[in-house]
Parts: structure tokens; sequence; C-alpha cells
């Protein structure tokens, strides 16, 4: 899939399988098999997939530690007219794994860049939960410490969407346990366990049945945590309160707090803003 040399490439953002390799769409494929380069978080696991699918095309790395270095070769291959595919381990790419940086660089220079869509845990997460999917929040993986993992559950305790994490197996039981700590055991809760494998699970109930559950034995897979909106009652706080939880909970500047607190009200930013300098008047004095 080669360009004239006088027009940039297009880096294609590949989604690849989950799990199962049979999740794979025509359509990345062929962009696959087409263009010059693929740059793959992994490459002795993308060649499994290259294997199976019989894919020669020739892979670089573009891993977390190297994106800066590598980000730069690629553009220069996209500059002379050359197609790449960026693809992760599994699901979409930059999407909780690198691509971010790459996709933003080739934006600010005006070259192409195209979506070829599949797998995603997150999605795939919610449409077998069971829970909430007309709105919700995706916060990525969570802090692998539990202080750091108690200061965000409490910056989300109230959230009205459901909220939707990825975790490690082997830190699966404190999390729940975090989780409870701060939403109490029964805010419902689904665990999607090895999704599209020959193992997936799906467990949906409560914060402390699923803690009961996974206490039996060792955890095994891939996770995607999501947690139900709360309820009405952790709702009620005020506009003043949530201001103040935010400020204590994170470390977000107040403008940002504005934001997100006159998001969960459903307010006019103004409004909020208001309330914040009422706030650090009374601070002051």
């Amino acid at each position: 899939m080669k360009d004239d040399a006088e027009n940039p490439g297009t880096l294609y953002l590949v989604a690849t399988p989950i799990g199962n390799l049979e999740d794979m769409t025509f359509r990345a494929l062929r962009i696959l098999k087409e263009v010059d380069l693929v740059a793959a978080e992994d490459t002795r696991h993308s060649r499994k997939l290259f294997s199976h699918y019989g894919i020669a095309t020739p892979l670089t790395s573009y891993f977390a530690h190297n994106e800066s270095v590598k980000g730069e070769r690629i553009l220069e291959n996209l500059r002379q007219g050359k197609s790449v595919a960026l693809i992760t381990d599994a699901g979409t790419p930059a999407i909780s794994d690198p691509g971010f940086l790459l996709v933003r660089a080739c934006r600010d220079e005006g070259l192409p860049v195209t979506a070829i869509p599949g797998a995603s845990a997150v999605i795939a997460g919610l449409s077998v939960a069971g829970l909430p999917t007309e709105r919700f929040a995706f916060e990525g993986f969570l802090p692998p410490k539990t202080a750091a993992r108690g200061k965000l559950f409490r910056s989300l305790a109230a959230e009205k969407r459901t909220l939707v994490f990825y975790e490690a197996p082997h830190r699966l039981v404190a999390s729940l346990s975090d989780l409870i700590e701060v939403v109490g055991a029964e805010r419902e809760i689904a665990v999607v366990r090895e999704l599209t494998k020959l193992h997936e699970e799906v467990f949906r109930g409560s914060a402390g049945q699923a803690l009961v559950h996974f206490q039996q034995g060792r955890v095994r897979g891939e996770i995607v945590l999501l947690v139900g909106p709360a309820p009405e009652e952790m709702q009620q706080e005020t506009v003043r309160e949530a201001l103040l939880r935010w400020h204590r909970d994170t470390d977000l500047p107040m403008r940002q707090i504005v934001k997100e607190v006159a998001r969960q009200f459903g307010l006019p930013g103004s409004e909020v803003y208001k309330e914040s300098l009422k706030l650090r008047k009374e601070k002051k004095e």
C-alpha cells in the first residue's frame, strides 16, 4: 500500500483480538497485509497473529518506553509516503495502550490517520455485564497502590454513570476491598474475566458478593471491573460538598474541579465557579 512519494502515507489504527483470534475483521486483515510497516506493542506477541493469518508485513516495536524514538521514525516513514499500521497486544490502539502521542503528532502535522475498528475490552465488557450502558465513564487501569485506589474511588463515589476499569488479576481482591470501604458492600458491580476466551466469566452482583466469590481461589486472566451508578441517596450532596470532596480527594486544579462538578450536577460551569469563589473567600477569611 505505497503512496506517491509526494503524498504522505496513512497511519492506520488497527484493532486486534482481545483473546479469540477469530475476532479480526476482513478490513483489518487486508490493511495489515497491504501497509509498508506494522508498529506493534510486542512484536513477539504479534508474530503469533501474523503467523495465524499469513501476514508477512515487516514489524517494528512501538511501546510505552520507546514512543518518542520510534514515534519519530514512524512519522518519517509517513512523511515519505509509506503507510503504517499501529497495533497493540490486544484491542484498539491508543485506548489505555500506546498510540495517543503518535496520533497527536500526526494530527499536528496534518498526516492522515484512519481507524480500523474492532475488538475493545471496554465495549465488550459493558455489553455483557448487565449494568446500565446509556452513560459510562472509562477510567483505564486502576492504580496499583491501595492509597491511590482509595483516593480514586472516593472521587468517583457519587458518579451517576457506570464506571469501567481495567485491573490485573492478582490485584482484583485488594481492589474490591478498597472499593467496598468507599462505596459499601451493596454497590452493584460486574467483573468480566477472560473476555472472548474459553474460560470467559461474567460475575454480576454486589461488591461484597464479588469479594467473597473471588477470594475462593487464584484469579486468572484479564479483568474488566464495572461499577454501577451510585444510588440516589449518594447523589444528594450539594454543589458545595462536591467541590470540597473533589478538592480533598484529588490533586486537580480548581478549574478542572469546577468542570467535573458542573458535569456531575448538570449545571452551567459559571454557576459552579461562583460557588468555588465563595469557598475560596471563606478559606481566606
